[in-house]
């Protein structure tokens, strides 16, 4: 080889940047994990080895109890290692689904505190943030966990500061709700290491015409509703929300946001065919439902943490909603519990069901 060639390709060999180093991914399942959950997450780590054309990422998928793999759709996965394998992680996400409560035993909050003793970011994607508080290891930091949980969670751990944002990266936490909200974590996590290009490549293949922020409410008024006054609406609504236990009069309501209350009820009739104070009081009993089905919380405290001022109220008000009563929703709940197998998923009572028929904006 000529001279110059050789110096050419010496320099040429010393400029090259040097291959980014692998960063080593844990994922623990626990049973009746959210596949949807997972699948987002674990696939974004491919897709960005794929299109790199490094293996940027790598993971290993191990179970929270030696004896079950199964998803909540009943679906197996085979593990790639056992819990010693998640020694040298850089990060370690716990992935929770239906019936969290039930399958957060001691074993696994032993094993989440070791885990965290190491120092590793750890995580937790979908409803396994309530494992991740029940060891001990979320107080004094800000988390998120899917909707449905977070009122439940909120009142059993005053430590933990809940948000409703889509995921949340606080120093070496990381939560983040169920559903797709972790393909946009991983994507962020992408974007911190790797930068920005990458994230784009990746979301153009997988066809996400939007990154979302952890600064993203998870629930998100539905396109087809978006039109005139809608956001005065879904400001009303968010309002309603924070102030549960101490309800605000219409009148209050309708200052805060700059409207009068012949607007104010033009706005839910039109929208929702319903008066404000009609759609206030299923929230309300959303609420206090979510604390019967996800807590242990007696029936009186629930009824004073949903700003009802007598059970007989609150008991009439729920009967009408959802078709029985808080006690006889209590002991359906505790009962469905008790005789669910892991292989028979999320399945809910008739009336879990009907509470969904109520409009919803936050």
């Amino acid at each position: 080889m000529p001279p110059s060639t050789a110096k050419s390709a010496a320099s040429a060999a010393t400029s090259q940047e040097p291959a980014p180093a692998t960063t080593h991914v844990g994922f623990i399942l626990m049973p009746d994990y959210s596949m949807i959950a997972f699948a987002n997450a674990v696939e974004t780590l491919r897709m960005a080895n794929y299109i790199s054309r490094r293996t940027l990422y790598r993971w290993t998928v191990v179970a929270s109890s030696p004896s079950h793999m199964a998803a909540s759709n009943g679906l197996d996965l085979a593990p790639t290692g056992d819990l010693a394998a998640l020694g040298d992680c850089e990060m370690v996400f716990v992935c929770g689904g239906v019936n969290v409560r039930a399958h957060t035993d001691e074993a696994l909050r032993h094993t989440l505190r070791q885990l965290a003793a190491r120092g590793p970011t750890i995580g937790a994607l979908c409803t396994g943030s309530f494992a991740l508080a029940s060891a001990g290891l979320l107080d004094g930091y800000r988390c998120a966990i899917h909707w449905e949980n977070l009122a439940a969670i909120s009142e059993e751990f005053p430590k933990i500061k809940f948000c409703t944002e889509v995921f949340i990266v606080d120093g070496k936490r990381i939560t983040c709700s169920g559903g797709t909200a972790p393909l946009h974590l991983m994507l962020h996590i992408v974007r911190s290491q790797h930068g920005t290009q990458l994230v784009m490549d990746i979301s153009e293949q997988f066809i996400v015409e939007r990154i979302r922020a952890s600064s993203d409410r998870q629930r998100i008024p539905q396109p087809e509703c978006i039109g005139p006054g809608y956001q005065h609406l879904t400001e009303v609504a968010q309002i309603m929300a924070a102030n549960i236990e101490e309800p605000l009069s219409l009148l209050e309501l309708a200052d805060a946001t700059a409207l009068s209350l012949r607007q104010l009820e033009r706005l839910f009739h039109r929208y929702f065919s319903i008066t404000p104070a009609q759609y206030y009081l299923n929230l309300r009993l959303r609420r206090a439902q979510e604390l019967l089905t996800h807590t242990t919380m007696p029936v009186m405290e629930v009824t004073v943490a949903c700003g009802f001022q007598s059970s007989s109220h609150f008991s009439k008000a729920y009967r009408g909603l959802f078709g029985y009563a808080p006690s006889q929703e209590r002991l359906v709940h505790a009962g469905q519990a008790a005789r669910r197998t892991p292989r028979q998923g999320s399945k809910r009572p008739a009336p879990l069901a009907a509470a969904r028929k109520t409009p919803s904006l936050v």
